[in-house]
């Protein structure tokens, strides 16, 4: 009678982790091998860090040249700026009802809360734009004085932030249109929105900064 090979107990285990689609964080090659979500998330902590830092110095260099300094005059802010952070607001209320959706199993409310968020994101950037070109058409150019200077400085830089955010919300869209992002996976989601409401709340803080100290 011929032998028959017994497969070992751990194959038939049902406890591994699943598959991870190709181009979603953890997939580990053809073995479908992934890390933690916990690693994914650390290391998107770990990039906010020194951002964090960053922006940081610059608006305590804002408020220490803003005191010291008798060359400095008030820049009128343009109004297109308030349209810009209530369009970035509602961008971080329709990922969080995306991400609802997106744990209900509702892919449909998802996918149309996601790319709200991603053209909110997209007008914000238009927004900016419009907001340079004004401060230009008024004769407020980069040196103009230095308040000027750290106006462009900050908006400029938070705004190369952003493409990198809005990179990635359209990323996710790609993904929900193609029927890649389904609740058992929503470390991608997770992690573009949490980045991007780190952006929004880097907004307000120095929007607010700019109003008050200006």
């Amino acid at each position: 009678m011929p032998l028959t090979q017994v497969q070992p107990k751990s194959a038939l285990r049902a406890g591994g982790p699943p598959p991870v689609a190709p181009g979603e964080p953890g997939d580990g090659g053809s073995r479908g091998q992934r890390l933690p979500d916990r690693s994914y998330r650390l290391a998107l902590y770990v990039v906010l860090a020194p951002v964090t830092m960053t922006f940081a110095a610059l608006a305590s260099s804002y408020i220490v040249r803003r005191g010291i300094g008798g060359d400095w005059r008030a820049v009128e802010l343009p109004a297109v700026l308030w349209l810009n952070s209530f369009a970035l607001l509602f961008s971080s209320v329709a990922l969080e009802a995306a991400r609802r959706g997106l744990r209900e199993g509702r892919a449909g409310a998802f996918t149309r809360w996601w790319l709200a968020a991603t053209a909110l994101g997209v007008a914000f950037l238009g927004g900016q734009a419009l907001a340079w070109f004004q401060l230009y058409a008024a004769g407020v150019g980069m040196a103009s004085n230095i308040s000027a200077s750290f106006l462009y400085l900050l908006t400029a830089f938070h705004t190369l932030h952003l493409l990198i955010g809005v990179g990635a919300l359209a990323w996710v869209a790609l993904l929900a249109l193609r029927a890649r992002v389904a609740p058992p996976r929503r470390l991608v989601a997770d992690l573009a929105a949490v980045y991007w409401h780190f952006l929004d709340g880097l907004w307000i803080f120095l929007f607010a900064l700019m109003l008050v100290w200006r």
